[in-house]
Formats: C-alpha cells, structure tokens, sequence
C-alpha cells in the first residue's frame, strides 16, 4: 500500500497546501482501488508516524519557506529529511520529519524505506483559508506527480 499524507494548516493559507493536494487526489478518485491511503494529517506528527506503519511507500506533502518564488516545487528522498525529535513537554513540537526518525527507529522493517517529501514554497502564511494563486497552480501539479509516483513501483529496500 502507499500512503500519501498531506501535512500543514489549513487556517494558515499556503500552509494548507498539503490538505489541498490531499483532498485534490480524493477527488480523482486516487484512493479508489485500495492501493493508495489518502491522509490529511493537519500538524500531527504522531498521525504520519502511525499511518505510515504498515505501507511500502509514503508520499507526504506541506509547505515550505525557503526563499524561493512562491510555488515552487521541491522533490526529496524522506532519508534525507529525517530529523531526531529534540526533548519537548508537547506533542505540538513533534513534526513528519520527527515521525520519519521515529517511525523508522520504532517499528523498524514495518516502516517504508521508500519516502519521497513533495514541498511547495508558501507565499502567505498568514491568517486565511485560501490558497494563493502560484500555491493553488503548484498543488495541482504536485497531485500529478502523485499520482505518478503511484503508478510506479517502490524502491527495493536499501
């Protein structure tokens, strides 16, 4: 099974870009033949790590903001972002990239070695429920390659 999880803020305008590239696939019908897990998983972190357990490959989409034009697109090995969760009092501060860390260290060969992280870079992050324009036209190709990721067979297991 693959799981495709869209993270981010949905009251936060181009935070909630993951959502929309979530509920995008759901209208396609991608989660039709079973094959694919479509999640909307707001800012929990513990939802990715647990919805990831089990699935040959995860696909997650959010937000970024790292300088570069709004809507860009950024396409990244998982392995490449994972990050060791530092010591908090509050699930709040725990992300998907603390998930991947964990999730690998805690259910080790049930969690997918195959992670691809789709970002797009946020233009307003502000206050607002709608996407800006250059976000709203990136969601849409970031559901494409979804969708061709999808269609394509996993990584064998490193």
């Amino acid at each position: 099974m693959i799981a495709v999880i869209g993270c981010g803020n949905t009251n936060r305008r181009d935070d909630g870009v993951g959502s929309a590239v979530i509920r995008g696939l759901a209208a396609r019908g991608a989660a039709r033949d079973g094959e694919v897990t479509l999640l909307d998983a707001g800012t929990d972190g513990l939802a990715v790590m647990f919805a990831a357990r089990g699935c040959r490959r995860l696909i997650l989409v959010d937000a970024c903001r790292s300088g570069s034009a709004p809507g860009a697109i950024f396409e990244i090995p998982g392995a490449e972002l994972e990050a060791p969760n530092p010591p908090s009092l509050s699930t709040h501060d725990f992300r998907w990239e603390h998930a991947l860390h964990a999730g690998r260290r805690i259910f080790g060969d049930a969690f997918p070695k195959d992670v691809t992280v789709l970002l797009i870079e946020a233009a307003d992050i502000g206050f607002g429920l709608d996407l800006t324009p250059a976000v709203a036209a990136a969601a849409a190709k970031v559901a494409d390659r979804i969708a061709a990721l999808a269609a394509t067979p996993a990584e064998p297991a490193a």
